[in-house]
């Protein structure tokens, strides 16, 4: 009897230890977790000031920043990159292309870390203050000459996959099989919202009209309204503008003549929205932010970024308030296949012209 009792009081004793001991051992098996939870707030902290130290200045094509297209956007993606960040942001309106240089240089004198030229219009400008100025950081929008710098970050986009999938939706929505575009000016940095428009129409319904014209300028609305004009008397119920401020005049005509318009750049329906059925999204906010996190990250560098379909760089607007649920599937399927790689958008004169003959005439 005394053998078995004092066997179990060592088995009771043992159990003890070991839960005594397993106690013991949690609390020190947590204490790295902790060390390094701690190091990792002093260098949150530390990281924090040099961030909040950093100035980032926008340099203005001539829509300004309430073009309500890409310098706008550019201008909200740096407003969101200093609220989240803590950086100092500013920008600078170019009224005229002489504004171009002497903007730039402003920043410059003014010890800016990074400037960012909205549009392909500043690359001279650009290119000029950068090889003067080789320990500056600068970035530009819609360019891709600039590469060749180290201190130049070229902001690109596949702007035909967004047109690609307005043009599908025009192709479906046109009652006339009649639409129209307005180009805010030639280059080889603006034909590819009219390759991809037309293509998307054109593979929607191959027996459409297209009509097109180049306005020459972003910033005047009155030859946007003129140009659609032009376009409705020759038989069009949809325009599609690339073209800036100047297509805020295509709109407000649209909505004038009681037809359809798709917007740009941002999502446009706000400013029509019994008008505007869809926009073309080119989230050069998306760029910028991406351009100054990378700034604070270490991890800036010169040469080509592309932006596209599948980070974010381009989209076709949400807004579906007046979209068929025929046109909305549709859609949905062809930017699946986009996104698949399962459908190849034309985004130069060869490419368009190999797929749909010599149809585009603004390049």
């Amino acid at each position: 009897m005394k053998k078995k009792l004092l066997a179990v009081l060592m088995a009771a004793t043992m159990v003890l230890s070991l839960v005594a001991c397993g106690g013991k051992e949690e609390p020190a098996a947590e204490a790295p977790a902790t060390e390094e939870a701690g190091e990792a707030a002093e260098e949150a902290e530390e990281a924090a000031p040099a961030a909040a130290d950093l100035k980032v200045g926008l340099v203005t094509d001539l829509g300004g920043v309430e073009d309500q297209s890409f310098n706008q956007s550019a201008w909200e993606g740096l407003q969101r990159a200093a609220e989240d960040f803590g950086v100092e942001v500013q920008y600078l309106s170019s009224a005229t292309d002489a504004d171009y240089a002497p903007n730039l240089e402003t920043f410059v004198d003014e010890e800016f870390d990074l400037i960012i030229s909205v549009g392909f219009l500043l690359a001279d400008a650009t290119r000029a203050a950068a090889e003067a100025n080789p320990d500056v950081k600068f970035a530009i929008i819609d360019d891709a000459t600039c590469a060749d710098l180290d201190n130049v970050a070229c902001l690109t986009f596949k702007v035909e996959q967004a047109t690609y999938l307005v043009g599908y939706v025009a192709g479906m929505m046109t009652e006339k099989d009649n639409i129209g575009f307005v180009l805010g000016m030639a280059g080889d940095a603006m034909h590819p919202f009219g390759y991809g428009y037309f293509a998307g129409a054109l593979d929607a319904n191959p027996d459409i009209t297209l009509q097109m014209a180049n306005a020459n300028n972003f910033g005047d609305p009155a030859t946007g309204s003129s140009l659609t004009t032009n376009f409705v008397t020759n038989g069009a119920d949809i325009v599609f503008h690339a073209a800036g401020a100047t297509g805020t005049g295509v709109i407000s005509e649209c909505q004038a003549k009681g037809i359809m318009a798709i917007g740009v750049d941002s999502d446009q329906s706000y400013l029509a929205p019994e008008t505007v059925i869809t926009s073309a999204m080119k989230r050069v906010d998306n760029a910028v932010y991406a351009t100054v996190e990378a700034l604070i990250n270490g991890t800036y560098a010169g040469g080509l970024s592309s932006f596209d379909i599948h980070n974010g760089g381009v989209d076709i607007a949400p807004t579906q308030d007046l979209l068929t649920e025929e046109v909305i599937t549709a859609v949905e399927d062809v930017k699946a296949k986009l996104e698949a790689g399962e459908i190849t958008v034309p985004a130069t004169a060869e490419e368009f012209d190999a797929a749909y003959g010599d149809v585009y005439t603004l390049d």
